[in-house]
């Protein structure tokens, strides 16, 4: 397994090895030891999959507060997206800034968002499978979002010249300069 750290501190790529031959490939995607041993110590207890069918998708930016926060391990399963991890722990010399790693089939990439950062995505192919690994279940009383646009923030989407395909939820989330941050570096 190959890590890549990124400009914000905890965030990190990681692409695990493929064995291939005439069939295809196996990858190992998840192995606690392996990760353990790179220094990762996070226990998923909830995977998740979903499918943007259309291309320009995006879905964010999103979080869970404590404590229910939760860690991700974020991979595409098929087509291609541009996954994001904004920073918003108050006292983060990096809050409000982003990175974002293009994710895809082919590069078997992932992208390890700890909490306090906010986690989006933009499909850049259509039927694109989404699947991410989760440290903390689905809690709706705890979830919170940032807006996906937000200029102060300023992700550079890759939409082209396509208008975004939003939830109604996303579409109306609030700026970061409104966001009563649950987290702190410390957390």
């Amino acid at each position: 397994m190959q890590i890549e750290e990124t400009s914000l501190p905890g965030v990190k790529i990681l692409t695990p090895r493929r064995f291939g031959d005439h069939r295809g490939f196996f990858s190992e995607s998840y192995n606690r030891e392996t990760f353990a041993a790179a220094g990762i110590h996070h226990v998923f207890v909830q995977d998740n999959h979903s499918l943007s069918a259309e291309a320009g998708t995006i879905r964010g930016l999103h979080f869970q507060a404590p404590p229910r926060a939760q860690d991700k391990l974020v991979r595409c399963g098929r087509g291609a997206l541009f996954d994001v991890a904004v920073d918003i722990r108050m006292d983060s010399p990096t809050y409000g800034r982003w990175v974002g790693v293009e994710l895809s089939f082919e590069n078997g990439r992932q992208l390890l968002v700890p909490a306090g950062f906010a986690h989006g995505f933009c499909t850049l192919e259509p039927d694109t499978e989404i699947i991410y690994k989760c440290t903390d279940t689905y809690a709706p009383e705890a979830e919170g979002a940032v807006l996906w646009n937000d200029p102060e923030i300023g992700i550079e989407w890759p939409l082209g010249d396509r208008a975004p395909v939003l939830s109604e939820k996303d579409a109306r989330a609030a700026p970061l300069s409104e966001l009563e941050s649950p987290f702190n570096v410390a957390d």
